[in-house]
């Protein structure tokens, strides 16, 4: 796994060395920031679920102005602090879980990545997207990584589907906050 471009492209990162994490291909973060361009430039990026920190150490290297990565598990915190440091662009690491920090975090973003494990109930995941609603900026993003047959988690109100595209056995859904009544489509199964 490296980082595809930018100004650490090519730079290797570290999984880790556990079952329960499943890093997102290079070919997924590709098709991911391809979809997102240039938009990504001076944004403000929360990288939940972290693992390893491949998303948000891609946004910094192509040009965000922060991240913040959320993770819980032991092993995976060693290979992302690992990375983040290697890395050399910046970023707080906070140690807890999603649910928690979205209840204690006050900064705004422009671009949520949330690439939870598969077997997490979709109940929870909505309950999350509800929690984060108050940290997206207007038009700001969030992108889920699902299983390519799980149902799509119900976003707020506010927000639409940007994208549902599926990459192998990955699904990846682009939700976009908006501040019109176009809120698009509600998702389901495909």
């Amino acid at each position: 796994m490296r980082i595809i471009a930018g100004k650490a492209g090519g730079r290797r990162l570290k999984s880790p060395d556990t079952t329960g994490t499943r890093p997102a291909t290079d070919r997924v973060r590709e098709a991911v920031f391809s979809s997102i361009g240039s938009w990504v430039d001076d944004a403000v990026v929360a990288d939940l679920y972290a693992g390893s920190g491949s998303f948000g150490l891609e946004a910094l290297s192509r040009g965000a102005s922060s991240a913040v990565f959320v993770e819980s598990g032991r092993k995976a915190l060693q290979a992302l602090r690992h990375n983040v440091e290697m890395v050399g662009l910046g970023g707080s690491v906070i140690e807890g879980t999603v649910e928690g920090y979205l209840k204690r975090a006050n900064h705004r973003f422009h671009l949520v990545f949330m690439d939870p494990p598969w077997s997490k109930p979709i109940e929870q995941m909505e309950a999350e997207l509800a929690g984060l609603d108050r940290l997206l900026l207007p038009n700001g993003e969030v992108v889920i990584s699902r299983r390519h047959h799980d149902l799509v988690p119900r976003p707020p109100k506010t927000w639409r589907v940007a994208a549902d595209k599926r990459y192998g056995d990955t699904r990846i859904i682009r939700y976009e906050k908006v501040e019109d009544d176009d809120h698009g489509i509600v998702p389901g199964e495909l």
